[in-house]
């Protein structure tokens, strides 16, 4: 049902293997093991283009090679690569491979057993999930009268997968900023990892990898602005930014009653990271069902890639964007493609300056296009159990300095445009 994207801006479920750097020209004794082309087959060039290599000829093709021997290259040049293996079987599965690509550019890609690990490149990407040890849960009644349980003492640490505790709740001090976050060098995200559910924007003034020291010197301390930048979107009850969540013919409600939820952080890797988040039980309006969710992001984009996987279908999935005032609502699809955007454009920062937020769903998965009094709302087609769509923010204060309404446009079109253009890939050999 939907396009494949491998141009920098689709995934599928993955964990990640290893993320290896090899450089330079090597000598080895093995023979070349496949050769691949990509072709951008438009007039743009397209910079930071993430190409996926899953098929079963692939993996055939290096199945029994060791990762540190894997070389790939275009002519002399040498690429950046990451490898991941899908069913933890120890064997590679997936090859992510970076490059730019010109317009009109035919690329040959040779991937072969020459290779030696070399110096690890700088890492583009990042997904962490933080929560604090060495204290205890202690029952207490907030200002407002609230009884709930927060979290006393103790000192965060990162780990890999986390059953929410049953005690934990919004401001339980217990989650580093409240969830996950996930980050490439343009910008990081975060969403709660409790009844809320909602995505979250931290906008960023630097490339550089920044959401391990988020939250270490005070638990809210990021909503103020900072060297690194700062959480940037008023959330509240809404959908925040490509939250997912239910449509009742009226509103939008978000993933608020489960059974439990697990959180994994499935690939944190130089080229591409991602988290996986099982809600078992979600119920609302009579349903209920299994929900998994795969959020990731790859280097040199702004995309949060979501996709999602019903135990059963469910009428009327849907995600959005929050209503905020003094904005504007920015609408586009093209006739010669699926893919379709909605966006709001103005003074909505938590910094009270411009901020741009858009979600790009598939015409083919929407039913409808709805509001409510929080949300502009995306109602979704679940039928078969399976959805996606990417959601992107674009702050003026972040160092693509885009800072007026054409500029966030161009933007917009440009990656709508890269969408409905995937790079096209073809299997030139392989040794068997």
């Amino acid at each position: 049902m939907h396009t494949r994207i491998l141009s920098g801006i689709f995934v599928r479920l993955s964990i990640i293997l290893s993320a290896l750097v090899v450089y330079g020209c090597m000598s080895g004794t093995g023979s070349p093991v496949l050769d691949v082309e990509v072709t951008n087959g438009t007039d743009s060039a397209w910079a930071d283009v993430v190409i996926q290599l899953d098929q079963a000829q692939f993996i055939q093709s290096l199945k029994d090679l060791k990762p540190e021997h894997i070389r790939v290259m275009s002519g002399e040049k040498t690429l950046t690569w990451q490898m991941v293996d899908l069913n933890m079987d120890g064997q590679p599965d997936q090859l992510l491979i970076l490059t730019d690509l010109g317009g009109r550019e035919f690329l040959q890609i040779t991937i072969d057993d020459k290779g030696m690990q070399g110096p690890e490149l700088k890492k583009r990407t990042q997904a962490e999930l933080s929560v604090k040890e060495g204290g205890k849960w202690e029952l207490v009644t907030k200002e407002n009268g609230t009884r709930q349980y927060e979290y006393k003492g103790g000192t965060f640490k990162n780990i890999r997968k986390l059953r929410v505790p049953d005690e934990h709740t919004d401001h339980s001090f217990y989650v580093r900023y409240e969830g996950p976050g996930w980050e490439s060098d343009k910008v990081g995200y975060r969403f709660y990892l409790d009844w809320r559910n909602a995505t979250d924007i931290f906008g960023k003034k630097t490339p550089e990898m920044v959401l391990q020291d988020v939250g270490q010197d005070g638990f809210e301390s990021y909503h103020e602005p900072a060297d690194w930048g700062m959480d940037i979107l008023k959330v509240g009850s809404s959908l925040g930014i490509g939250s997912f969540g239910y449509w009742t013919g009226s509103k939008a409600v978000r993933v608020e009653k489960t059974d439990s939820i697990i959180c994994e952080i499935i690939q944190n890797g130089i080229i591409r990271s991602a988290i996986e988040t099982n809600y078992y039980g979600w119920s609302d309006e009579g349903m209920s069902v299994d929900l998994r969710s795969i959020i990731s992001i790859d280097a040199g984009s702004r995309l949060s890639h979501v996709e999602l996987s019903l135990s059963d279908s469910a009428d009327n999935l849907c995600t959005g964007i929050v209503k905020h005032s003094d904005t504007e609502l920015i609408t586009k699809s093209v006739e010669n493609g699926n893919w379709a955007y909605i966006s709001t454009y103005g003074i909505q920062s938590l910094n009270n300056d411009k901020l741009g937020m858009a979600l790009f769903y598939d015409r083919t998965d929407m039913i409808s296009l709805e509001e409510d009094e929080e949300n502009f709302v995306v109602v979704l087609n679940s039928d078969d159990g399976n959805v996606q769509y990417y959601f992107a923010a674009v702050w003026e204060s972040d160092l693509d300095r885009i800072t007026d309404r054409t500029g966030f446009i161009n933007y917009l079109d440009a990656t709508l445009f890269r969408l409905n253009n995937p790079v096209q890939i073809q299997y030139v050999s392989g040794k068997k």
